[in-house]
């Protein structure tokens, strides 16, 4: 099975409602996606969101890292030489973490596709199916307990609140919240890097106080503090979640070895493709570090293949893989089922997805 193209496309999805962190307002998924086809008529798909605030990459970047730098490295590359495809697709150009990843995944398609099985057994297999939290997006105290109510009549039994823009406001948020949802509901609260370290043990020592059982608090500091992430983590009760802060391997270990944060967040689009994440996997089992598997604002396509990973591997025991349910229609054909707060897997090969509106 050897690469013979890789085509690049774009597709558009609207949201239910505006997603709102500290860092970004987003109203549709406009993500590009890739179809790389090999010479047994086999194809695979990929996606990449141009999230510029966190992972520096635009559609523009994508693109042309994936048309000028990767196509003309992986074309001619067999399929079953998975090291060697990984291998040139990281070396071919610096960063540009989207465009490998949206490329990795469609390649991990493809190897799935040549074995005749789903990707998350030839990973691991160590899960079937899996719950997902729903994001909460950062608004008004009234809107946010309306939202959160809502998630929980769908179903959802974790919420990802969003938070880091008022300050000391993001305490009576979460308190608001956890009155309206009841105590048996996880509350999971993401900082989006938002506060400052001080900021952070303040406002997390105070919802321990008010006894507001937050199950984890997502990268309180800026993604470079990561003593400012050390002094937070040895200052509370609370597990700490480093996500900005984990790009790769390196970060991972240099975290976990800092003891700069309890829990390590792997999101595609951050480790440059499943390759890299299973890296973070090994790295994570080996000092016994627990990771959620997460994604920035991406549609099903790329979901699918984070949710392979996550099926795959043990030493993933969260996830926050929400983006097919922030969106208003589906697009896609095939890959695993989203059943509000459950993923369940498939048994189609690869990663599942089986068409793509911008190559139909």
């Amino acid at each position: 099975m050897i690469i013979t193209d890789i085509e690049v496309g774009e597709i558009f999805v609207p949201l239910i409602t505006p997603f709102k962190t500290a860092l970004r307002t987003v109203s549709n998924v406009e993500d590009i996606v890739v179809k790389i086809t090999t010479d047994t008529g086999e194809v695979g798909y990929g996606e990449a969101p141009p999230t510029a605030v966190i992972t520096g990459d635009t559609k523009g970047s994508i693109v042309c890292a994936i048309c000028d730098f990767i196509t003309p490295a992986l074309k001619g590359m067999d399929i079953e030489n998975i090291d060697g495809i990984m291998k040139k697709l990281h070396s071919c150009i610096k960063k540009n973490y989207s465009a490998k990843s949206c490329v990795d995944m469609a390649v991990y398609d493809l190897y799935g596709k040549r074995f005749n099985a789903p990707l998350y057994k030839l990973l691991g297999g160590y899960r079937k199916e899996f719950e997902t939290d729903l994001t909460i997006s950062v608004n008004p105290i009234d809107e946010m307990v309306k939202d959160s109510i809502t998630a929980v009549k769908r179903g959802y039994r974790i919420l990802k609140t969003k938070v880091g823009l008022d300050g000391i406001k993001d305490i009576e948020r979460i308190k608001a919240i956890r009155g309206a949802v009841g105590k048996d509901i996880k509350i999971r609260v993401d900082a989006n890097q938002g506060w400052s370290a001080n900021e952070a043990i303040h406002i997390i020592s105070k919802m321990e106080d008010l006894g507001l059982d937050i199950e984890l608090c997502e990268q309180p500091v800026k993604a470079e503090d990561l003593e400012g992430l050390r002094a937070v983590t040895q200052s509370v009760r609370t597990p700490i979640l480093a996500d900005e802060s984990v790009f790769s391997a390196r970060d991972a270990l240099n975290i976990i070895q800092m003891g700069a944060a309890d829990l390590i967040n792997i999101k595609l689009m951050k480790t440059g493709g499943i390759y890299g994440a299973l890296k973070i996997c090994s790295i994570a089992e080996t000092f016994g570090v627990e990771c959620m598997i997460g994604c920035m604002l991406e549609s099903k396509l790329s979901v699918s293949a984070a949710a392979h990973l996550a099926a795959a591997k043990g030493i993933i025991t969260r996830a926050d893989l929400d983006g097919p349910s922030l969106c208003k229609t589906d697009p896609f054909k095939g890959g695993p089922k989203y059943k509000e707060n459950k993923i369940v897997m498939t048994d189609l090969p690869g990663i599942g997805i089986q068409s793509v509106p911008a190559f139909e």
